[in-house]
């Protein structure tokens, strides 16, 4: 259970530092500067996470993550099964958090939907939504599963690493997509925003669960593939 729990904190934490910055900096390309913002935070939040919850859980704090890793034989199914319903629990803690905090505090997001995402960014299409997603998320859970490999060799720099790797796909990914990567990150916000009328995310969310779904898959294929060449 303490490693269900660690998951819980981790998400709830990369939740309300990602999403409650996107919330209060805005994601306007005429702002750029709100990007770096909302992609250092989730990179620095799973910094911060690694170091605190790793050695307990491995700090997943994604389904699309849990799920390379069972396909790269890492671990469980019962395992993986109780990760993904601890990240959504934790994602959706972390979202009504800031749903009191924005609330209580009467601060105004900027993002209209407690920094869920959406396809506004790729005029609505739904197949360029995928793309980004499966593409940027091939290349986060791939750099996971090369920095954790054992023969890796990374030692402690390993959060480090994935934490960078995270900042750079959101750089890119933020104005197309709001940048997912992650079922779980874009669950709890959206159904945050649901409960308070805003139903647009929820109606785009099987993209963002798909998408990322298909790109840890395939990551963890082609590391498999690559790694057995060695």
């Amino acid at each position: 259970m303490k490693k269900f729990l660690a998951e819980i904190i981790g998400t709830c934490t990369l939740v309300v530092l990602g999403c409650g910055t996107a919330m209060l900096v805005g994601c306007d390309a005429a702002a750029g500067g709100g990007y770096i913002l909302t992609a250092l935070a989730f990179g620095l939040a799973i910094v911060a996470s690694a170091y605190c919850i790793g050695n307990i859980s491995g700090c997943h704090v994604n389904p699309a993550v849990s799920l390379g890793v069972l396909l790269s034989g890492g671990m469980k199914t019962k395992d993986f099964v109780g990760y993904v319903i601890a990240q959504c629990i934790g994602a959706l803690a972390g979202a009504g958090i800031l749903a009191a905090i924005f609330g209580l505090g009467g601060v105004t997001d900027m993002t209209g939907g407690f920094g869920s995402n959406g396809l506004a960014g790729v005029s609505g299409s739904v197949i360029a939504g995928l793309l980004v997603e499966i593409v940027l998320t091939f290349i986060f859970v791939l750099c996971i599963l090369g920095v954790t490999s054992k023969k890796a060799g990374h030692g402690s720099f390993g959060g480090l690493i994935i934490g960078l790797t995270l900042t750079g796909v959101h750089i890119l990914g933020i104005g197309l997509t709001g940048t997912s990567v992650n079922p779980a990150r874009s669950f709890g916000p959206a159904l945050v925003a649901a409960f308070t009328g805003n139903t647009a995310p929820i109606a785009a969310l099987w993209v963002f669960i798909v998408g990322p779904l298909v790109g840890a898959a395939l990551a963890a294929f082609t590391y498999k593939a690559l790694e057995s060449k060695q």
